[in-house]
């Protein structure tokens, strides 16, 4: 399959990888048809994280389920599914907490917790600037999209990481109808 494939600083390439596949019974395989070029990828892409070389792009992500594991029950193959940035396994205190940002299963780092695809110090999971994503525990990690997801699939995959952000900071920011705002910064966020 190809990838967008970190090569350095400022430099990416779309290269050969290996194919995603189901490695555990509770992974989806998704055809990836959207991703988005989030603006933290801009730090691993400028060299200001220890993103690894040869490690590929992609936490925006959505597409068609193709594959399923043996321990998968909600998502079928055909389903249209976006793919939230974090990997989270569902189980955990702190996902059960709903602080699935915080997995203490998904990351293999005693010291660390949290976990994304294809985002620096943030476990081993591929990017989704590829052809194949592989989905750990994908029941609790696919969003199934309506009918209308093909056709707008290039809306949906907001759902990924830019519009739930831009709504967890006026959640967090107490904004409500009427208030006026002020906002620093650039992009959809």
């Amino acid at each position: 399959m190809k990838a967008v494939v970190y090569e350095g600083p400022r430099q990416v390439s779309v290269k050969d990888v290996p194919d995603a596949k189901i490695e555990r019974p509770t992974d989806v395989l998704v055809r990836i048809t959207s991703a988005n070029i989030c603006g933290s990828d801009l730090h691993m892409y400028e060299g200001r994280t220890d993103f690894e070389t040869g490690r590929w792009f992609g936490h925006e992500n959505l597409g068609q389920v193709v594959e399923v594991g043996a321990g998968v029950d909600k998502v079928q193959v055909g389903d249209w599914v976006v793919l939230p940035f974090n990997v989270s396994c569902g189980h955990c205190k702190n996902c059960e907490r709903q602080l699935t940002n915080y997995c203490l299963t998904a990351q293999p780092e005693p010291n660390m917790a949290g976990a994304a695809y294809g985002f620096a110090d943030m476990g081993p999971y591929a990017g989704g600037q590829a052809d194949l994503l592989r989905v750990p525990w994908g029941d609790f990690n696919c969003l199934r999209l309506g009918e209308d997801a093909e056709q707008r699939q290039t809306d949906y995959v907001m759902l990924a990481d830019i519009f739930p952000t831009g709504y967890h900071a006026t959640e967090m920011a107490g904004v409500q109808p009427g208030d006026q705002t002020v906002i620093y910064g650039a992009g959809p966020v």
